[in-house]
């Protein structure tokens, strides 16, 4: 089957019967590979996969295959396992948004280091300016990897 479907994607540079010669398959057999239609599994797979499509498009991309399994038997009454879901749902290169746990942190505290004294007392205020200034960085998890944002607040 992977012969074969090497051969379709290569028919417009190649001569068929070269490739299947190379590859070691019949002729006739990519011809009629090529001309079988699909199996009563694959046409419910791919039903299968635009109902699943659907209602991970209903929720914005967020819903996971455990989600996307309860919503096909509560709203459609479908009777599937959620692992045929996730097999769907991975070929068709959908994923549900991951909750993070606990709270990775960045930077490691060093637990020997003394805190840096607090000058100003958390008073923020300033009297004159140019007198107190503040930063702070955040780190914000995106699908492309961390972002980070640096603040600095100046003369008040």
């Amino acid at each position: 089957m992977i012969c074969c479907r090497l051969i379709d994607e290569n028919t417009a540079h190649h001569d068929v019967s070269l490739m299947a010669r190379l590859l070691g398959v019949s002729r006739q057999g990519y011809y009629a590979w090529r001309d079988r239609v699909p199996s009563r599994r694959r046409r419910e797979d791919a039903e299968l996969t635009e109902k699943i499509r659907g209602h991970h498009e209903r929720s914005h991309g967020t819903y996971g295959a455990p989600r996307i399994h309860a919503d096909l038997r509560e709203i459609d009454g479908l009777s599937v396992g959620r692992k045929r879901v996730a097999r769907l749902m991975r070929k068709a290169g959908l994923t549900g948004v991951h909750r993070r746990t606990g709270r990775a942190s960045l930077t490691r505290q060093d637990r020997q280091a003394t805190a840096a004294p607090d000058l100003i007392g958390r008073d923020f205020t300033a009297s004159a300016p140019n007198l107190r200034w503040s930063a702070d960085i955040a780190y914000v998890p995106t699908d492309q990897g961390w972002l980070y944002l640096a603040v600095v607040l100046g003369p008040v």
